[in-house]
């Protein structure tokens, strides 16, 4: 397994319950890379792609708003420019509504995927089973929200809306300048996504799991096996080989013979001290982007989209965003104590890569969950537990294919 994220650890679950002697392989400890920092929501309602006909309605304020979400890195337009005319097209309606429905098919098996994890209390005690809610600022964002609200509607999402007053009786601490709300049923959240993933990990060493501490740099696909280097030239030998390494996937796919047009959205996140109690669920603030969740050690304001690849240098003015925004939603919030920079794995038709690798069925690929992968990371598990078993999942992966570009 390579990478120890949501996704590599969900699979190993699946793939040691099944028998297999899994080992894997991330320099970082459980949940160190992107999984530290997401807004640890289950969102069972996320079939929304970020690549959608609102985009070239929103690309003037997009590009030019000191209140956007998305920034562009404009130093890296060069290389972005393949994958933004690849995320435009799929933007169109047809394209659009074909990933939505790809993407609900997946949410709609999402908890059967953690189902059986979460019978324990291990596990289950990081899970607050609080629905999420969206905030509208004023009508325009809330009427301009409703062909995707329809839409999910028609995918078998629930949910409730709720006026100025129905969202001051779920949150109290909430200003008072959110005019409409979507409340969304049968979603929950995470209140350590580390802790989560740690727990899991300790639990799955405990039945025999190996965990090579080290970076990959190549994988061989052979006729019986598949051989893995480290950045030390280190070799080992398995017998099959799961790539699970979120944003970094592209590179042991292109040895694989596989080009998928994989970069990163960049998404920041930063934390509020001792003010879980302030609001009960996820609240996220639909125009700006982001979420505000009450997590284990305060609240976890996060979110946002910047295109400009792997680089570690944090954009001030969006931290900027979400902090003054967080506040304006929230005046009892402090000021933050930290924040945090993650890559997230992004396709630009908004969907995952799960499959067998061109080179070989013995290189199963499951990466590109963009926001989704706390969401999908069971699911996905078993799917590709299924994979190596030569059994077929209960979902058609077509529209995961590595050979959709």
């Amino acid at each position: 397994m390579l990478g120890a994220g949501f996704i590599g650890l969900s699979s190993a679950y699946w793939l040691m319950r099944d028998g297999h002697h899994v080992t894997l392989f991330d320099a970082l400890g459980p949940g160190e890379g992107t999984s530290f920092g997401n807004a640890g929501t289950f969102a069972s309602y996320g079939c929304i792609p970020v690549n959608n006909p609102a985009v070239f309605r929103n690309l003037p304020r997009f590009l030019f708003s000191p209140t956007s979400p998305l920034r562009i890195r404009w130093r890296y337009l060069p290389q972005l420019a393949p994958w933004l005319a690849r995320f435009l097209c799929a933007s169109m309606p047809r394209r659009y509504e074909h990933s939505a429905q790809a993407l609900a098919s997946l949410l709609s098996r999402a908890f059967d995927g953690y189902r059986e994890m979460l019978e324990g209390d291990d596990l289950s005690r990081f899970v607050r089973p609080r629905e999420c809610l969206y905030l509208y600022s004023n009508a325009a964002s809330f009427d301009a929200a409703q062909p995707s609200l329809a839409l999910r509607r028609s995918l078998g999402v629930r949910f409730e809306n709720f006026d100025r007053a129905g969202i001051a009786a779920l949150e109290p601490n909430l200003a008072p300048i959110f005019a409409h709300g979507t409340l969304f049923n049968d979603s929950w959240f995470l209140s350590d996504p580390r802790g989560f993933l740690q727990t899991l990990h300790a639990e799955l060493l405990a039945r025999g799991l190996g965990h090579q501490r080290v970076a990959v740099r190549t994988l061989v696909p052979g006729a019986n096996s598949v051989r893995i280097v480290d950045e030390a030239g280190c070799s080992y030998d398995a017998a099959q080989a799961v790539v699970c390494a979120g944003a970094f996937s592209g590179r042991f796919a292109r040895q694989c013979g596989d080009r998928v047009p994989l970069d990163t959205e960049r998404g920041y996140h930063v934390r509020f001290p001792g003010t879980s109690s302030l609001i009960s669920r996820p609240c996220g603030w639909a125009e700006r982007g982001f979420y505000m969740v009450p997590m284990d050690g305060g609240i976890r304001a996060a979110g946002t989209v910047e295109l400009g690849g792997y680089g570690p240098q944090r954009n001030a003015a969006l931290l900027d965003l979400i902090t003054r925004s967080a506040r304006h939603a929230l005046p009892q919030l402090p000021q933050p104590d930290s924040d945090w920079l993650g890559f997230r794995p992004s396709l630009p038709d908004g969907l995952p890569v799960v499959g067998a690798s061109s080179a070989s069925p013995r290189v199963v690929y499951a990466f590109g969950h963009q926001h989704l992968g706390v969401t999908l990371g069971g699911v996905t598990g078993s799917v590709v537990a299924d994979l190596v078993a030569g059994r077929v999942p209960p979902v058609d992966l077509e529209p995961y294919s590595p050979r959709r570009f």
